[in-house]
């Protein structure tokens, strides 16, 4: 089933107004009834309805008598039909003039009815249900509510339907984000419209493409409009803006000519060059522009949009670069190319199932929430979800973002990713001969595992028509332990999910522990500073102070704030202290890596989180390749981690030392 609810009748006046001497009779006459309204008001929204009243608990002990009779709740369960038909506003009921239809629809909808007329001048009964556009997804439990609860005579609070149990962590603010996208997307548009416009650029611009998981609606937090990256400064600012804005790639390719240097290195300068010509123009179209030999951001239309170039050339120098013709690897043509590809094969996939969108949120999400960002790209979750609407057997796609996501738990805990590729295939592009390909290149990357199974690259093998080999998202990471970690928390998190669905909350097990990771799987814990983190709101649950070892306290820093205060009069000052694309925390990272290269794995949440884990490596290994040094005290070494986040790290926990081998 896409979506299930639950009705309480204990003590309702419809159950007991029915003799309990007609006990088979009683139950299904309920459920009838159920069945009945439902199909009335849902009408076309939805394919099938199942509803099961079991008269007892299935734990039921004969000894307990008949007192616990009564007391399951009714379950009720919807296969949804079309989402354009789901997220309908409007249920046309028949015209006035057909009397007797009208008076039996104002009967069956009470004051929900109302008369309108329409834009082709019918004039009909009929239902509204107003609501916001990231809120159309609950219209079928409010039509639900209303028509039960009016001719079942039940409280609201007895009925549980899952549909939005997991919104909480979509939202900001009391909202869902995605409600700009169409900002976004106006913006996008908007710039791409005046590059196209360019005359004063040595080559004209082809092809604007956007890149940024916002633009294909899987991002977990799309940005919202900022006041300061506005072309002209509105007079009535907020009290207080974001310090930090992230930017969206943007993917241009320019006009073809011959005149484009052969060496790699002078394209890549080439490049530069173009993209500051680019921003000069853009400027003095009255765009605000910030510029550097590494990128140029533009802010337009609320929005920060990172400018690069593609050229076709780049990917020939790179495919001499891989066999050994050439010295240097100009790689980001061929990523740009490979996010390119990407991005229309999602966008494809999006318009056929709007609801993958909100699952590769909750995905992602959940991807995070337990640390496992630094190992597995969004990209490769975005496949990973496409391929259960493609190869949805033996069930439906799904239709609600509650089962896409219970789908995705128990398709990562269950595939066998050891003997199996996973093929996904949005547009119907293989053919036989390409299956075969990808079953000779994935049989290829396994021919190690019987010398040495721990070591598989790569342990989870994506094929999809613009990457056969499993080379762009997932050549290097995750390997096959953390793989193995990743499908047990996946299992743990369907077990919790499903008993939730089926029995409701209770105790300490609430639809939130889903997206809360126990602190005790890892060996040492860095708890960072909330208020210094670029973007504090988005940080699901303030990490709490794990069962460890103290080793450093570290106090916070007041070289930054995540908030800026506005006011008209310094909306210059203000614009030019924003902080394009600035993450303290993953510069952190960075740092740690290039401090720490060989002694720990980092664990954390890209898209919002207060903690990183740390886990040792390989002590052996270690010591093999740093000359068979002994490792120095591990209190010595988180201390020096607290050092590397100064200003930004809250405090350091040791919970085990590293085991030596």
């Amino acid at each position: 089933m896409y979506s299930s609810r639950k009705i309480n009748l204990k003590g309702n006046s419809k159950v007991t107004a029915l003799s309990f001497c007609l006990d088979d009779e009683s139950w299904r006459v309920l459920e009838k009834d159920v069945q009945s309204l439902l199909q009335q008001g849902l009408t076309d929204r939805i394919k099938m309805i199942r509803v099961l009243w079991r008269s007892t608990p299935s734990e039921w002990n004969i000894m307990d008598g008949f007192s616990e009779f009564g007391s399951s709740p009714l379950i009720v369960g919807l296969m949804f039909s079309l989402l354009e038909k789901n997220y309908r506003l409007v249920d046309i009921g028949p015209n006035p003039q057909n009397r007797d239809e009208a008076i039996k629809f104002r009967k069956f909808w009470g004051e929900k009815a109302e008369l309108r007329r329409f834009k082709d001048g019918a004039i009909a009964e009929s239902t509204v249900w107003e609501t916001e556009i990231w809120e159309k997804h609950t219209i079928i439990k409010r039509i639900s509510d209303y028509v039960l609860t009016k001719h079942l005579l039940l409280r609201k609070e007895d009925l549980i339907h899952v549909v939005d149990q997991l919104d909480f962590c979509l939202l900001v603010g009391g909202k869902d984000p995605v409600s700009s996208s169409g900002a976004l997307l106006k913006a996008f548009d908007n710039l791409a419209k005046q590059l196209r416009l360019l005359d004063d650029v040595p080559l004209k611009i082809s092809t604007v493409q956007p890149l940024d998981s916002a633009f294909r609606h899987t991002s977990v937090y799309p940005p919202e409009p900022h006041p300061l990256a506005y072309e002209k400064s509105s007079q009535r600012l907020p009290k207080f803006a974001a310090a930090c804005i992230p930017s969206l790639e943007v993917m241009i390719q320019l006009e073809g000519s011959g005149n484009w240097p052969l060496d790699s290195l002078a394209m890549e300068k080439t490049k530069t060059a173009f993209l500051l010509r680019i921003g000069e123009s853009l400027e003095g179209r009255g765009m605000f522009v910030t510029a550097s030999e590494d990128e140029v951001n533009v802010l337009t239309s609320g929005y920060s949009f990172l400018l690069k170039i593609f050229h076709e050339r780049g990917l020939v120098l790179q495919k001499q670069a891989a066999d050994g013709n050439t010295q240097s690897d100009p790689s980001e043509d061929k990523e740009l190319f490979l996010r390119s590809q990407h991005s229309s094969m999602i966008n494809g996939l999006h318009g056929r199932y709007q609801v993958y969108g909100p699952v590769v949120r909750l995905a992602k999400r959940w991807i995070s929430a337990h640390l496992f960002s630094s190992f597995i790209s969004e990209e490769a979750v975005e496949l990973v979800v496409a391929y259960l609407f493609l190869k949805p057997f033996p069930f439906h796609a799904p239709s609600s973002r509650v089962a896409g996501f219970l789908r995705f738990l128990r398709l990562l805990s269950s595939f066998d990713w050891t003997f199996s590729p996973m093929v996904v295939d949005i547009n119907n592009d293989f053919n036989l001969k390409d299956e075969k390909e990808i079953n000779e290149k994935f049989m290829l990357s396994r021919r190690s595992y019987e010398k040495n199974p721990h070591d598989i690259e790569p342990a989870m093998f994506l094929a999809t028509s613009y990457d056969k080999s499993s080379e762009a998202w997932t050549k290097h990471s995750p390997s096959k332990s953390i793989l193995k970690r990743m499908a047990s928390y996946a299992k743990s998190s369907a077990e919790l999910l499903t008993n939730l669905i089926i029995h409701g909350q209770s105790g300490q097990y609430t639809w939130e522990c889903l997206f809360q990771t126990p602190l005790s799987n890892y060996d040492a814990v860095v708890l960072l500073h909330q208020e210094k983190l670029c973007r504090p709101h988005h940080v699901l649950f303030p990490a709490e102070t794990p069962n460890g070892k103290l080793v450093i306290k570290g106090n916070p820093s007041n070289d930054f704030h995540p908030y800026m205060q506005l006011s008209t009069s310094t909306v210059r000052s203000s614009r030019d202290k924003l902080l394009v694309n600035f993450d303290p925390t993953a510069y952190f990272l960075r740092d740690l890596k290039c401090a720490f290269p060989m002694t720990f794995k980092l664990w954390h949440d890209s898209i919002g989180g207060d903690t990183i884990g740390l886990t040792w490596e390989n002590s052996k290994k270690r010591g093999r390749d740093e000359g068979d040094e002994a490792m120095p005290d591990p209190a010595s070494i988180l201390k020096e981690v607290g050092d590397v986040g100064k200003g930004l790290v809250r405090s350091v926990y040791l919970l085990k030392a590293p085991k030596l081998q």
